[in-house]
């Protein structure tokens, strides 16, 4: 379906990779092949993807990607203006927790831990002169984007579900997820399954413990299945994919996740970057990954390339479309790196798009 959006573009230099863990590996060196392997899918992709996005339901790795810097600081945010009031709640603590309900499931968003992306062509994805003057106006410091860091929880119907698992014990992470857990009464091995949108740090280093063992072992981890093909020729990923083998279901766009859960493919982030629609009676909520990291620059200008898009032109068509859609069908969002709790909604706002979060 064709979507009318302003026009522009940002290009920038992807970050150079910081120091890794034992094991992780690099991208780098690989981003053009996978580019490559991106145009030839995208109109089979983007049939599937058109049809999902538009109809009632939509490693060890510390160094994978330059999108989340492990090594950077918890971000001090200045006390928020008028200007500035979704994003208060983001100086939430890691660990903190904000229960919510979804139809007859109980809902938990997860602190796990914050970023920040020092403006300059090898922190950021964007570098735009007027995204010092968007973060002033929001109330922020006009240097750094602030990204924040929260999995989302679902537990009921015979499931406990953990859609992401945050940074782990990676350089600098706090280890939020697991202090959130406890707070949310639920432990680790009653995790019955862990949905991961992409194979990025963020998403899945929190699949280990420390020493390596698996931080959810009772649970079945569901990973889009080109995501999962990329990581297996890699040896930095050996660890990793030895430890998780055993319970890893590998699933194709579209796939029914659990009965309350579908995935829905989100193309242009990674080979197989996949959200998730969540339906329980009359409730429906979209967990929107690596589609939208601020609702500053992702919401309010979709138009702009995000050079940590493998492909950025599918990135580009993925946000707006389904910014129509959530616009449209005044769909409940989580986004995992929007303002802590990351819950809401998006309204049209002249000819684009505003982010109103739930209080």
């Amino acid at each position: 379906m064709p979507i009318s959006a302003p026009t522009g573009s940002l290009r920038l230099l992807p970050e150079p990779r910081r120091a890794r863990l034992p094991g992780f590996r690099s991208d780098a060196a690989h981003m053009p092949h996978r580019k490559g392997i991106f145009a030839a899918r995208r109109v089979l992709a983007g049939l599937l993807f058109s049809t999902l996005l538009t109809g009632p339901v939509m490693a060890q790795h510390a160094a994978h990607h330059p999108e989340h810097p492990a090594t950077q600081p918890p971000v001090q945010h200045p006390v928020p203006n008028t200007a500035a009031a979704h994003h208060e709640a983001h100086a939430d603590a890691p660990g903190a927790v904000h229960p919510f309900r979804l139809g007859n499931l109980e809902a938990w968003s997860l602190k796990d831990s914050d970023i920040a992306l020092p403006l300059g062509a090898t922190r950021t994805p964007w570098n735009d002169p007027s995204i010092p003057a968007i973060l002033t106006s929001a109330g922020l410091a006009p240097d750094a984007i602030p990204l924040s860091n929260q999995p989302l929880l679902l537990r009921g119907e015979g499931r406990v579900v953990l859609i992401d698992t945050g940074a782990g014990s990676s350089p600098g992470a706090p280890g939020g997820l697991q202090t959130a857990l406890a707070a949310a009464g639920v432990c680790a091995d009653d995790v019955t399954d862990v949905l991961i949108t992409d194979y990025l740090d963020r998403h899945l280093l929190g699949l280990l413990t420390p020493e390596g063992g698996l931080a959810f072992p009772n649970a079945q981890v569901h990973i889009p299945e080109e995501d999962w093909e990329a990581m297996l020729p890699y040896p930095g990923d050996a660890a990793l994919v030895a430890a998780v083998t055993p319970n890893v279901a590998p699933f194709k766009p579209g796939a029914v996740i659990t009965p309350n859960i579908t995935a829905v493919p989100l193309a242009g982030h990674t080979e197989s970057h996949t959200g998730y629609e969540i339906v329980s009676g009359s409730d429906r909520l979209l967990y929107v990954g690596d589609a939208l990291h601020t609702p500053l620059i992702s919401v309010a200008h979709p138009e702009w390339t995000n050079t940590w898009d493998r492909d950025e032109a599918a990135g580009v068509a993925t946000r707006q479309a389904l910014l129509a859609r959530a616009a449209r069908e005044n769909l409940r969002l989580f986004s995992g790196h929007f303002p802590w709790p990351g819950v809401g909604r998006v309204e049209t706002s002249g000819a684009g798009y505003v982010w109103r979060p739930e209080r």
